[in-house]
Parts: structure tokens; sequence; C-alpha cells
């Protein structure tokens, strides 16, 4: 039987400059889904790269004093160092500047033309070169850019322009018809409402001002502008041909199953991107997700603002895996991420030195303290076992529902509570007691076969994210690689094989100081001074007894749909699950929140507050926000993932 495909991509990473860790998490994710998708039978073709034109660049290699594919050729090579230094398994690495691309491109541009798709104009607006794009003034906030924030120009040159309003209404309906094509679902409303629905203005896709691009052909002075040109890239590296030559690898591949690109992008991929197909005659990507941030501290990382972090520079503190279980492990499924050091080493001491490789080293020792190595499982079970084993074959379900989501974090956190049960399955039955007695031995074999035959399962599982770590643990219990299909069964690990003599240190602990120290050596900048910290005293209110305390219900709530209330500049009216039910409830947070970024956060709400109106609209119960001396408004969320309903206490 032939294999299922899947095809996943990245964004093509842009050539500007070294990538941060925040732009290496992308490739990093991609990986983790590209490898389960293997170990669940997938034929997966695995599709990254760097988009290499363009203004900035033309500008950087004048700046460098070399040419622009000198320029470009130097940065491409460096993002491939780290993506393989990531031990990334992509199928395939793309270049812009590849012949077969450009030549590609050229010939999708003419048939656009050909179809009065795009026809030339002339383009007067406020353009951004950092992100290449023009914008009206009435797009511009506070003056500036919308997507990076840094100023723009005001500029006016001839152009090609792309009809985007010929397939709008074919793209809303598409989006309408396929709920999964978006996700998550709140950046689907923002491109709904904020793009789609208002109308959508015509594309500029040509520029005359820089010459660092692909020639339109039959028009020279012009060069494609980057988004149609670096778009094109999914479908250009798997073999499309636009004359109707298609590859059999194209035909195979194509639609793309999953386009994993940065939130900030969502809007070309997810408009720009459909409407070029739909010109072409292509079907639509299955799915788009547009990931949060990896925030550095407080904000996003900038070089500008001195706080990026690199991901070699992190391999050679942590280790290759122990970076990659930060990254994928630390980062919400909607919400940014944050990245400090003093968190990296607090999750390797807690998670991966202790939780992991404690349980390996522990489990091999005892095995070579007691038996000699030798692993047999001698069938002396207790309840405890039962409870064991029927923990363990939970889990790989667990996993695979959460990776088909693309929850990732939330997949490696199961895999880790497998690791954690077997940890206090130790703790249960208590190995070094039950060698003091001659009669317990055999119970005292099969305590540590069982903790082995859990170890390979999560190990199995822990492939597709620390494929390294996997390996590794393998090795040292000389167990053999298992299919996801084994992990439905108990015990198929060989009775009466050996484990390592010496086991390994997976994952050495690490003093913060130490680090912190060092890296003080590498960055001395690294450091800013402390701001004073801004605080607020309020006037007190009467003091409470713990009963009437009690007398408050607070629970984690999420928000599924919110809308502003007509005739009120103040309210939104957000409709909140909270365990199996839905409460409506208004809150005065028009002036800090969109209804479009209200959808999907998880909130902290009083549910047991009396129901009033608030502008003549029924709300049943409050939710909790943080107010500061300016008057700006934060709403309270928890700090890890909690199911709606869960009780705050």
């Amino acid at each position: 039987m032939e294999k299922q495909k899947y095809y996943i991509t990245t964004a093509i990473a842009y050539t500007s400059g070294k990538p941060h860790i925040g732009n290496t998490y992308e490739i990093v994710l991609a990986d983790a889904i590209a490898r389960y998708k293997r170990q669940q039978g997938y034929d997966v073709f695995f599709q990254t790269g760097t988009d290499e034109h363009g203004q900035k660049i033309e500008l950087k290699a004048e700046e460098a004093g070399v040419t622009p594919k000198e320029f470009v050729d130097n940065v491409s090579g460096e993002i491939r160092r780290i993506w393989d230094l990531m031990n990334t398994s992509y199928d395939k690495f793309i270049r812009t500047t590849d012949d077969y691309h450009e030549k590609q491109v050229q010939k999708m541009f003419k048939k656009m033309y050909a179809k009065g798709d795009i026809y030339k104009g002339y383009y007067e607006g406020m353009y951004c070169t950092p992100c290449e794009s023009f914008f009206t003034e009435s797009q511009l906030v506070d003056g500036k850019c919308p997507d990076c924030g840094r100023p723009c120009v005001p500029a006016k040159e001839e152009a090609y322009f792309f009809r985007m309003s010929k397939y709008a209404d074919r793209l809303i309906e598409h989006i309408k018809t396929h709920p999964e094509f978006i996700q998550p679902e709140s950046r689907k409303n923002e491109m709904m409402n904020n793009f789609l629905l208002p109308g959508l203005q015509d594309l500029c896709v040509s520029r005359t001002s820089f010459k660092w691009g692909i020639p339109v052909d039959f028009d020279p002075n012009h060069v494609v502008y980057v988004w149609l040109d670096a778009l094109t890239n999914y479908i250009t590296g798997i073999g499309y041909d636009c004359d109707g030559e298609s590859t059999e690898q194209f035909h195979k591949f194509w639609p793309a199953d999953l386009h994993l690109i940065g939130k900030d992008i969502i809007r070309f991929h997810t408009i720009y991107w459909p409407i070029f197909l739909m010109s072409l005659d292509l079907p639509l990507p299955r799915q788009v997700f547009g990931h949060p941030w990896l925030l550095q501290g407080d904000g996003k990382m900038s070089k500008s603002k001195g706080n990026v972090l690199y991901a070699d520079e992190l391999v050679d503190f942590f280790g290759v895996d122990a970076v990659r279980y930060f990254v994928l492990h630390e980062m919400p499924f909607e919400n940014d991420g944050v990245i400090t050091w003093e968190l990296m080493v607090e999750r390797l001491n807690s998670e991966l030195a202790n939780t992991l490789g404690n349980l390996v080293n522990r489990t091999i020792s005892m095995s070579n303290k007691y038996f000699g190595g030798v692993v047999e499982n001698k069938n002396v079970c207790e309840p405890v076992d039962e409870d064991l084993k029927s923990f363990i074959l939970a889990v790989p379900e667990k996993v695979s529902e959460k990776m088909d989501k693309l929850r990732v974090a939330d997949a490696m956190t199961e895999v880790f509570s497998l690791f954690k049960r077997c940890n206090k399955y130790i703790d249960e039955t208590m190995p070094w007691a039950l060698a003091k007695e001659e009669d317990k031995k055999d119970r005292l074999a099969t305590v540590l076969y069982n903790l082995v035959e859990g170890i390979c399962i999560g190990a199995t599982l822990l492939e597709s994210f620390m494929p390294d770590t996997t390996k590794r643990i393998l090795e040292q219990l000389n167990a053999k690689e298992r299919s996801l299909d084994d992990l439905k069964t108990f015990g198929l690990y060989e009775s009466g094989n050996k484990v390592t003599e010496k086991p390994e240190i997976l994952f050495a602990r690490l003093d913060i100081k130490e680090v912190l120290a060092k890296v003080e050596e590498l960055h001395p900048h690294v450091e800013e001074p402390k701001k004073e910290e801004k605080v607020i005293d309020l006037e007190a209110k009467p003091e409470i007894t713990f009963e009437d305390f009690g007398k408050l219900q607070f629970q984690v709530g999420e928000i599924i749909a919110c809308e502003a209330v007509k005739k009120s500049k103040k309210l939104l009216c957000s409709q909140v699950k909270i365990g199996s039910q839905v409460r409506q409830i208004v809150s005065g947070i028009k002036a800090h929140y969109t209804p479009e970024e209200m959808v999907g956060k998880k909130v902290m709400v009083v549910t047991n507050l009396k129901p009033a109106k608030l502008a003549g609209v029924l709300s049943e119960g409050m939710i909790l926000c943080a107010e500061d001396a300016e008057g700006n408004l934060s709403l309270m969320v928890p700090e890890k993932e909690m199911p709606a309903g869960a009780e705050i206490c």
C-alpha cells in the first residue's frame, strides 16, 4: 500500500542576516512535526530555504562592499549551517536565486499578466524598506509601518499590480467552508475582519527603484516584487512548471498539507498566496499555521534592541537537544513564549537532568547493581504495575491527539508525564528495599523490567522532539527502535537483554551563577541597567474574613467569541467557555483590546457574580484585569496552559 503523503514547509528565511533563536524556532517546530509524521507512516516532504531578493539585500550588500549574490551566498550558507546544527531533517533547501526558481517566477508573472490578473500602473504611498511593503496613510500606525513599527517614507513609481479583488469573494468562501485552513482561530478572524471583509486593495507586484530581483522578462526595467517571488517557492521547489510540464513529485505532493509560518506574515500566506494560486488554477494548501513569537525577556528579538540570542551560542551552553526541548516546550499554541538564560537553566536542571536523565541513570545503575545489567521480566506483578502500564499505554494516543492539532508543547508535556510516572513508580516500589530481601528478587527484576520498558516507550515518543537523546537512551538500554504501532503493547523489550555497564549522563546540571558569568564575559552589554520599577499604592479597603473571600468563585475561562457592544465606546461582549458552559460577559476594555485579540485567550473570571445588564446587554460574570497608573489594562491570564473551567484558588 502506498504511503499517504505529507508536504510541510517553513517560511523561507530572509537573507538579511544571521537568524536568531526566534527564527530558528520555526525550523525546529517544523522538524518535530515532520519527524512525527514519518513515525506515523507518512511519506513526508519537508521543505525550507532562503528568500534572497529585494531592496534591503541590495542596500546591505552595498554597505558590506560586496555584490548582492556574494552577500546572499554567505548568509544563506550561515542559515543552512544553523538548520543543520539543530539536527533538522529537511528534504529540500531552496534558494530564490536558484535558476529553476527564477525561470518559473518569470513564467508565472507572464501567465498572470496574460490573464489580466496583473496590470501596469503607478504606485504612490508610504513605503517600508525592511518589510518591502507599500501602505496607505490610513494603514499606518502612529505614522509607522503596521507590521514592523519602523518609519515609512513617501514613494512613487511605475509598477505592475495584481487584481486582488478579482479573487477576494472566492477566497472568503474558501475560508468559510474550510475552517481548518487558517490556524489558530484568532489568526483567521484577524484576516477576515481586518483585510478581506473590508475589501482588498490591488497589490504591487513589481519594482523599478532597485535591480536586485528577478527581471520581468517582457519589461526589464521592472523586477518581480519580493512576495510573488518568495511565496512561489512552495511549488517551484517540488517541480512546478508553468507550461504544464510539472514533475511527478509536484503532482504527488501538492497541495501542501501545512505551511508553518510566523504570525507576522500570516496575511501574505493566507490572502496573497491563495489568490496567486487561484490565478494559476492550482489547489490551495490545506492549512496555514501562524505560530507565535519566541521573545527574549519582555520583547521581540531585534538586533537594534540588542536582545538577540543565537542558536549556536545556546547550543554551546546547553547542547542541541536541550535547546530543541526548550524552544518546543516553552511555546504556547497561540501566545508568545519567553526565553531567558535563567529559565533555560531551570528547565534543564529540573526536567532534563532530573526527571529524564536521573530516571535513565538510576534504572541502568540499579540493573547493573542488582542483576549485572541483565533485565529480565519475571512477571511477579502487583496492582501498582497495572496502574503504571495503563498510564504509559495511554500516553501515545494523547501525544497523537496533541500533534494532530499542532499543539507540540502539549505533546511534549504528555511525554514527560510518562517519565514522571516512572519516577513515581520507583518511589512506590522502592527497589532498594526489595533488594534487601532474597525472596523479593524476582519482584525486583520485574520492577526494573517495567522501568526499562516504560523508558523505551517514552524514548520512542521523544524521538520527534529530541532525536539524539532518544538514540542515546536506546543505545544505553540495548533496545531496538520501535514504531508508534509498537507502543500499543507493553512488554516488547526483550527479556534477558543487558544494559550498558556505565550509564552516560544525558544532561549535566548547570549552576545558574556560572552560566550568567559566562554570558557576561561573552556579552558585557547584555545586562542593561534595571529601570526603577513602578509601583502603585492603593487606598486600602476594609478587611474581609476568609469566609468572605470563600464566597467568590474564580475560574479559568476561554473566550470563544467576542464583539463590540453597539452604541458603546467602552464595552466588549465576550462568549466565555467555562467548563461545559458558555457565559456571556461584558467588559469595559474596548480601548485596550479588539474583539479579534480576545478570541482564543484564556482569562481569569469571577463566575458567581450576580448577572447584570450593561448598556442593555446581559453580563454573567467578570473578566479580571490589572490596571496601571495611566489606566492601561492587562488581562489576567494563567501562566501555564489550563483547561477552561479550572478553579483559581
